[in-house]
């Protein structure tokens, strides 16, 4: 209660009623004076630019790696990082994506090369895109339209 208080802090009885615990000062938010603001000591922690944009795949090393592909005088905006990690990001997701499929119905857990070969060259668009080999992918199956159902459409009852 209030009567402790005032024997804890010799405060004179007639006192304590008007006691007004406000705080003086500019602004309630702390810092130098003026009118707010930050606080001094509420530095943020340095946030990458593959977090700021929301990607996994780095956009600084992106941005290093076509500084150092063009040409001496030119330049590269910074934007331009961003939007070819964003870039690589979904081509490696789809891929990976699609892998994963061809994994799963062939019902083992690890995506190998042949995966891999399985899923590009079974997308029409990624086919179009990705014209390189890949080593230990093997080949695509395919029969020929000639080939398949040949021997059974000129004899009816023969037996093999």
């Amino acid at each position: 209660p209030l009567y402790q208080l005032s024997e804890l802090f010799a405060v004179p009885e007639n006192t304590t009623k008007n006691l007004d615990f406000t705080m003086s000062g500019k602004g309630g938010k702390g810092g130098k004076g003026g009118k707010g603001g930050k606080a001094p000591t509420s530095k943020k922690a340095p946030q990458s630019r593959s977090s700021k944009a929301g990607l996994q795949f780095p956009v600084g090393r992106v941005h290093r790696f076509l500084k150092q592909s063009v040409q001496h005088s030119q330049r590269v905006g910074a934007t331009a990082a961003v939007y070819t990690s964003a870039i690589l990001e979904y081509l490696t997701a789809e891929v990976l994506e699609l892998a994963g499929n061809a994994c799963k119905d062939l019902k083992v857990k690890r995506i190998t090369p042949r995966h891999l070969q399985l899923a590009i060259r079974g997308d029409e668009e990624l086919d179009a895109l990705i014209k390189a080999t890949i080593a230990g992918g093997g080949v695509i199956p395919h029969i020929h339209k000639s080939l398949i159902n040949k021997s059974t459409k000129g004899k009816k009852g023969a037996k093999f």
